[in-house]
């Protein structure tokens, strides 16, 4: 290929002239420096040029072929795997049924049936051990920990849509939402703005770099906030934090994701998500510039952090007890123990309720056929208790039945 380069002069105050190379970019990367026996390919990252790595030097060649790596084939046919999720997703939130020319349309499999990796990581056995999430809720304000290292820890695998619900349900269990009573109505006031959360989830598994090996998806969360990361800075090779998210344009790595997560109305249109994040934090109640998210990126992880909308309404109560009287400070003492017990007794309560919904979200998904009767023995409980958490779990969308009593099947269509 025949590149035209441009050599200019420029004069120093000096007196000295330097000459600068402007070199075009190229259709059929990557491209490389060779000199003193050495060759090298260079990548772009803010305003400097570095050493390309193994990784980047497969993406570069993938993007000289007018490849992503979702789109690339795999050695898995459709046939091979199910879509459970996936079909029930769309079934739910679109009232459409795929069909086999869908898949073949949206990219995540060839007309001959072989999936791409795309659609192997929409499949319910997604095998891909760098698609995962790991979630942690840490005690305190960095992961050194506080009294305990670790409050709640979850890793999630399978289906990307199960993944991204499930690290999205974790964050809304593990924040809080305060409330402030008015005269004639009442303030809401979450840890964190509940769309902007969802939106940074979708962005990091849809955005990441599949093709690093070894790395997951992180969610950290904080006393003070919430961490997101994910392998992979900016495609393009700039950083977040000096680009004006008000006009970043969006280069998607993984544009058959995209395109599957766009169709579900799980993201906004094409390079809006940063700027809906910062909308939807700058309008929850007491919000200032401070509390503003936050974005950075290197050439290997991009990263956002949401801040706790109440750490400071926590910190500032807890100086002011410090504070009391010796007759407040023993009533304080027997509120907060009483408060404790209380708080020990319904978090108990609500993790056996999860790992009862987990246990039956599970066994339906192995075997959609399974009995009531089954499941009590399976969980251990009741065959009247596995029947109320049936009727929770459909409340929350998360199971249906299809077909009669004796003769139908559950079909899971989240998971808790």
């Amino acid at each position: 290929m025949n590149l035209s380069l441009h050599l200019k002069p420029h004069n120093l105050e000096n007196n000295k002239t330097i000459l600068t190379l402007q070199v075009p970019r190229g259709d059929t990367p990557p491209y490389y420096y060779v000199a003193d026996g050495n060759t090298i390919a260079y990548v772009r990252l803010g305003d400097e040029s570095v050493p390309a790595s193994s990784h980047q030097l497969s993406e570069l060649a993938r993007r000289g072929k007018n490849l992503t790596f979702d789109s690339m084939p795999t050695d898995y046919n459709a046939r091979d795997l199910t879509f459970t999720m996936l079909n029930a997703t769309f079934k739910r939130i679109k009232k459409i049924i795929l069909t086999e020319k869908d898949y073949v349309s949206f990219g995540l499999c060839k007309p001959d049936g072989t999936l791409t990796y795309a659609g192997l990581m929409f499949s319910d056995e997604c095998p891909l051990l760098q698609s995962r999430v790991f979630c942690t809720h840490w005690d305190g304000l960095d992961k050194s920990g506080g009294v305990d290292d670790a409050v709640d820890d979850k890793e999630f695998e399978g289906d990307i849509i199960s993944q991204l619900m499930s690290s999205h349900e974790f964050i809304k269990m593990n924040s809080k939402v305060r409330w402030k009573k008015m005269s004639n109505h009442r303030i809401n006031k979450p840890d964190y703005a509940d769309r902007a959360v969802f939106e940074a989830l979708a962005n990091a598994l849809m955005h990441r770099d599949y093709s690093v090996i070894g790395s997951e998806v992180h969610v950290d969360m904080f006393d003070d906030r919430l961490e997101i990361y994910s392998p992979g800075g900016m495609y393009d090779g700039s950083l977040i934090q000096e680009q004006d998210v008000e006009s970043v344009v969006s280069t998607r790595r993984n544009p058959i994701i995209a395109e599957v997560f766009h169709r579900l109305d799980f993201i906004e249109r094409r390079g809006s998500g940063l700027k809906k994040i910062r909308n939807e934090v700058s309008n929850l109640h007491g919000y200032t510039e401070d509390l503003a998210p936050q974005f950075r990126s290197t050439r290997t992880a991009f990263h956002v952090i949401m801040k706790n909308m109440n750490y400071s309404l926590v910190s500032t109560t807890d100086q002011v007890a410090k504070h009391d009287t010796p007759q407040a400070t023993k009533q304080n003492t027997i509120s907060e123990g009483i408060n404790e017990g209380l708080s020990e007794g319904l978090n108990e309560g609500i993790n056996k309720g999860i790992k009862r919904h987990n246990i039956i979200l599970t066994e339906m998904k192995h075997n959609p056929s399974i009995t009531t009767e089954q499941l009590a023995e399976t969980v251990g409980v009741s065959v009247a208790t596995i029947e109320r958490e049936i009727t929770s779990l459909k409340r929350l969308n998360s199971i249906s039945r299809v077909g009669s009593k004796k003769s139908g099947q559950w079909i899971v269509t989240n998971n808790v």
